[in-house]
């Protein structure tokens, strides 16, 4: 027995210290908890599905050519794509572009805008920064959400206060301030200053196996910041069916987990943290386990979100994200959970993505395509 007990013993410290190799002991725990209390649903589930791009032109490089050529890539390649593929209610594949302030030029956004004002996408925030103040953030947002909307069509402006908003994607995961030693950002309580300049939800998570990842995940919540603190989206409160809008941000996060049916090379399971990419293509089965990650507003379970991310801008992806394995997801997407009786897909934009929540938390029903402008309208943008 006592030979037994200390098998069982090295064999717990053995799996903790894997955990922590690889930050798991940050989220794994919180993930068996999602795992065991997925609710069962009846009827129809509605899908909906949205694309998120850390979209960087000047990745590793500082040659206007290659970011033209990276930009115009997608220009030439996403329209021939998407144009093939329809969800339930007749749209197509949207991409969101989260474009960082720090690489901005009035070329690259006019072309993006110029493919959202033709039914490809939408355009959104996303920002590298470090050793940053409070001062200077608020500035930066502020005004660089003037110009996207301003000069590019970007952007909702909110009907009732008449204020320019935005979905963020913080840079390096390091969203309030999440990284060991304050690196890649250097704000605490960062989440009220996004809210202070018009951030109506922040798309940054999942971000395993970054320590930055979160204890909550696979939710959909609202965090509050804390004075003087970091990290306070750590925890959260659901959005809830009939509850009303409380702290100061809404997170959604996309599909975290253990994939088990697609593993290493060495046949162990993966870390799934909704990245895709040449390396991490969306398969079969990755795309089943989004869906069964059962993303939802609490108290709607018929009702799932699925948002996964990519690195558009790197040549070494492209060709997943633009060709046969990107025809291949959708095609997986718009047959096994499209079928009218089971499953209904709905293809959406960041935007539509919260303004649905949204709808969801005021006790909406039916179908989800009815709420895609629910709170924020749609943005003109500016054909060529």
């Amino acid at each position: 027995m006592t030979i037994i007990l200390i098998l069982l013993v090295l064999a717990a410290l053995a799996f903790w210290l894997v955990l922590k190799k690889k930050n798991m002991d940050i989220w794994f725990f919180s993930y068996l908890k999602n795992v065991l209390s997925r609710p069962k649903v009846e009827g129809p589930v509605h899908v909906m599905f949205c694309f998120v791009d850390h979209y960087e032109p000047q990745w590793r490089n500082d040659d206007i050519e290659i970011e033209r050529a990276r930009v115009d890539r997608w220009f030439k390649d996403y329209p021939l794509m998407a144009e093939q593929h329809k969800d339930a209610d007749g749209h197509m594949p949207k991409h969101s572009f989260f474009y960082p302030e720090e690489e901005y030029r009035y070329e690259h956004l006019a072309k993006l805008s110029d493919m959202c004002y033709r039914g490809f996408g939408e355009i959104e925030i996303h920002l590298h920064h470090d050793k940053d103040t409070p001062e200077n953030f608020t500035n930066v947002m502020t005004n660089f959400a003037n110009t996207l909307h301003n000069d590019h069509g970007a952007l909702p402006v909110h009907p009732e206060t008449g204020q320019i908003m935005y979905a963020f994607i913080h840079g390096n995961w390091a969203l309030d301030n999440s990284l060991p030693n304050g690196y890649m950002c250097g704000i605490d309580n960062e989440l009220p200053l996004l809210k202070q300049t018009g951030c109506y939800v922040d798309m940054t998570l999942p971000s395993a196996p970054s320590p930055a990842q979160t204890t909550k995940v696979n939710a959909i919540y609202y965090a509050t910041g804390k004075p003087g603190g970091c990290k306070a989206h750590d925890k959260g409160v659901d959005v809830e069916v009939g509850k009303a809008a409380t702290g100061d941000l809404m997170l959604i996060q996309g599909p975290l987990g253990v994939a088990l049916k697609w593993r290493t090379p060495k046949g162990l399971p993966r870390i799934e943290n909704s990245d895709v990419r040449k390396t991490m293509p969306p398969l079969k089965s990755r795309v089943d386990q989004w869906v069964n990650s059962h993303i939802h507003v609490k108290g709607k379970p018929e009702w799932v979100f699925i948002k996964v991310h990519t690195h558009g801008t790197q040549e070494a992806d492209m060709d997943t994200l633009l060709g046969q394995a990107r025809h291949d997801m959708h095609t997986y997407l718009e047959t096994k959970y499209n079928d009218g009786d089971n499953y209904v897909l709905h293809y959406v934009s960041a935007r539509e993505m919260y303004n649905i929540v949204k709808a969801a938390e005021a006790g909406e029903s039916g179908d989800p395509n009815l709420y895609r402008d629910f709170v924020l309208p749609k943005p003109s943008f500016m054909p060529l």
